[in-house]
């Protein structure tokens, strides 16, 4: 079985990779800059140019691939449904997806393809306190507009479930929740990472409107910026109730936020 990856050198894509890699199937990895990829990815990864929002510079890529996890991001909602379209057409037998919050085109048209597929609905994932590094780094502080819990999901966990979705019976029509062990409030988050440090870091609640602004300065369209400023305002009860998904599948204890801190605590 070859799996192509999109996303291969994302946050969550990687993980998937490693995890597919350990179980000693044949990977290979869409990206855009394939000598920057394999500095990023495992040795044994075959490395293919292009981009899965441009479908039609994908033929190379999907010749012999029986399995395909996709992510969704920018531009993948338009170009989703033509990229299953030429999936399927190339003998692809096995699809999984990483949402983008919502069921969208991407999303209905990998449900609707004919082919076992499986879809990825995270909340939110750990990786998203990287983008506290500035200011933690700076000024010891962490800003965010809202105090409430989330039960945040370690990446490598998705990594786990898409790789054992896409190379073992019984997840075919399947729509997994995966969320984390812990519900967290951003400020407990900021004391995990304090205590790991050894260094205090302030918590400290600013204002919605100043949250999208920052995003906007960032480069991120109001839309989105109000979108997700608007979900953490109030979380849906995927995001803030631990199921045990991931421990179910896994069979395994799911990843913390302690694990996911210890990992990653010099890139603070």
């Amino acid at each position: 079985m070859t799996i192509l990856v999109t996303g291969a050198t994302g946050n969550t894509g990687r993980h998937v990779v490693a995890e597919l890699l350990g179980r000693g199937h044949s990977v290979r990895a869409l990206t855009r800059d394939p000598q920057r990829a394999a500095a990023l990815l495992p040795a044994g990864v075959e490395m293919v140019a292009g981009t899965h929002t441009e479908p039609g510079t994908l033929e190379a890529a999907l010749d012999g691939v029986t399995g395909l996890h996709i992510t969704v991001t920018a531009g993948v909602a338009e170009t989703g449904p033509e990229l299953v379209r030429q999936a399927v057409a190339a003998g692809v037998e096995r699809i999984t997806i990483l949402w983008g919050g919502y069921v969208g085109p991407a999303e209905t048209a990998v449900a609707e393809s004919g082919v076992a597929w499986t879809r990825l609905e995270p909340q939110e994932f750990m990786s998203n306190a990287l983008t506290w590094r500035g200011s933690i780094r700076t000024e010891g502080v962490v800003r965010e507009p809202f105090d409430l819990p989330s039960a945040v999901v370690h990446e490598g966990d998705l990594g786990a479930v898409a790789a054992l979705a896409l190379t073992e019976e019984g997840h075919a029509g399947r729509a997994y929740n995966l969320n984390g062990p812990q519900a967290l409030t951003t400020s407990a988050r900021v004391d995990i990472l304090s205590a790991a440090l050894g260094r205090e870091i302030v918590f400290e609640q600013i204002g919605g409107e100043a949250a999208v602004g920052r995003m906007l300065r960032e480069g991120i369209s109001r839309a989105d910026a109000e979108y997700v400023v608007g979900w953490h305002a109030d979380p849906p009860a995927e995001a803030r109730i631990p199921d045990g998904t991931v421990e179910r599948l896994l069979r395994r204890p799911a990843r913390t936020f302690a694990d996911w801190v210890a990992e990653h605590k010099d890139r603070y």
